[in-house]
């Protein structure tokens, strides 16, 4: 229902807007922008459904190749102690288990390709235990929520975009964003766990952050000592030796357990191409909403509503140029990208501005995008609080960036 209301409000907002424009100040290709930009959203929608068809078909495959070998139960039985917290629900045997820590794994790593097929068959997997088939059971909101705030432990596209862009040191920002994506996680979960009523003081789920801390420290000392040119490099060649390693394995042990490893494959790629085209309405209709949003200005008068309220205060507004980005990457991913870059390009990438603009775009993720794509794939129309917790992740991922670019690069936060 919330989706349902930020949809319509999305188009009524934009209308306003325009309308305003037109009476006022006489803005008379406004109307047309905003049906333009909206034809493009909707060919950008299906562009994208029909871009995941090859990764999904793929990738499914190998999934089912690893479901029939017993690997992905492997998996599951590995980190169960932590998930079977979060997740009571779930079936400790149940193959969603291992699709959610395949999920996880690849967004750590940054592997986009790789995390969505992965994050759509363990969809397509706890919509088997839904009871209620439109409406989204507690398991599928941890994930999606945990999803849209999930642990990025190497912002690799963010550094090379700052390199493209002239930065002195590209990778200065890779602790910040480290930081700023667990706090982001964590306040996820912990926004979840009060709705569903978890205790996350359990020793199980406070090893894993155990765990998870000295690894970000792990990672810190090998890869914030390299150029950033080598810490490019090495974040390339980690992610593709676990992911062509997982492939290897799921088809190597599926040989070995005398399972036909080929016709799992093809099972497995029906499915992916099924859940490609099944997601094009649903992404098509918040694409087109979004656009609609931008093009009439509605995403800039909430930035400068934002800075006019603080500079009442006395507050420091460095901060405010750089909100554009957060706020559209709850929206679009990409959109989020070109922001970022434009801030950068305005104002210098080793600029506060350029700096806080990464630390946004490393350290949160699209919200709306993710819960219409995952939520498609399985027909879901009832996401519950799902958005409400999503943002409030997002929300508090933005605050901790600006929190830690006045710690990391500027001298006061007021």
């Amino acid at each position: 229902m919330a989706l349902n209301y930020v949809w319509i409000g999305f188009f009524v907002i934009a209308f306003i807007v325009a309308v305003v424009k037109l009476v006022v100040f006489g803005d008379t290709a406004i109307f047309m922008n905003v049906v333009n930009g909206m034809f493009d959203s909707a060919k950008t929608g299906a562009e994208i459904s029909i871009g995941l068809i090859g990764i999904m078909t793929f990738w499914l495959g190998i999934m089912k190749i690893g479901e029939r070998a017993g690997m992905i139960s492997l998996f599951a039985k590995g980190l169960s102690p932590f998930f079977s917290r979060l997740f009571p629900d779930i079936p400790k045997s149940h193959p969603a288990n291992g699709s959610i820590i395949m999920n996880f794994s690849a967004n750590a790593l940054g592997l986009d390709n790789a995390a969505t097929p992965v994050g759509l068959k363990a969809m397509q997997e706890l919509q088997e235990l839904n009871p209620v088939k439109d409406t989204a059971s507690n398991a599928m909101i941890m994930f999606l929520v945990l999803n849209t705030a999930g642990i990025t432990l190497i912002p690799t596209s963010v550094i090379a975009l700052r390199m493209a862009n002239g930065a002195a040191n590209p990778a200065d920002i890779f602790i910040p964003c480290l930081i700023g994506t667990f706090i982001s996680f964590l306040s996820g979960m912990i926004v979840v766990a009060i709705y569903q009523k978890i205790n996350l003081l359990q020793l199980p789920i406070l090893a894993f952050f155990g765990f998870f801390v000295g690894l970000m420290l792990t990672l810190y000392f090998w890869l914030g000592s390299l150029p950033p040119d080598q810490i490019q490099v090495y974040a390339g060649l980690l992610g593709g030796i676990i992911i062509f390693s997982v492939i290897t394995l799921f088809i190597v042990h599926g040989a070995t357990q005398k399972i036909n490893v080929y016709e799992a494959f093809i099972d497995g790629a029906k499915e992916g191409f099924n859940t490609s085209i099944m997601i094009i309405p649903f992404l098509i209709a918040i694409l087109v909403a979004i656009s609609a949003f931008r093009t009439t200005g509605g995403m800039d008068y909430v930035v400068n509503a934002i800075g006019s309220f603080v500079a009442l205060f006395g507050a420091d507004t460095n901060f405010v140029p750089a909100l554009p980005v957060g706020l559209m990457k709850t929206l679009s991913g990409g959109g989020a990208r070109g922001l970022m870059v434009d801030v950068m390009k305005t104002y210098g990438a080793d600029s506060f501005q350029g700096r806080l603009a990464c630390i946004i775009q490393g350290s949160t993720e699209t919200t709306f995008y993710i819960l219409a794509v995952y939520f498609g794939s399985v027909g879901i129309k009832k996401p519950r609080y799902a958005l409400v917790c999503g943002l409030i992740a997002d929300l508090v991922g933005v605050i901790a960036a600006i929190i830690l670019a006045y710690m990391f690069f500027g001298s006061t936060i007021v």
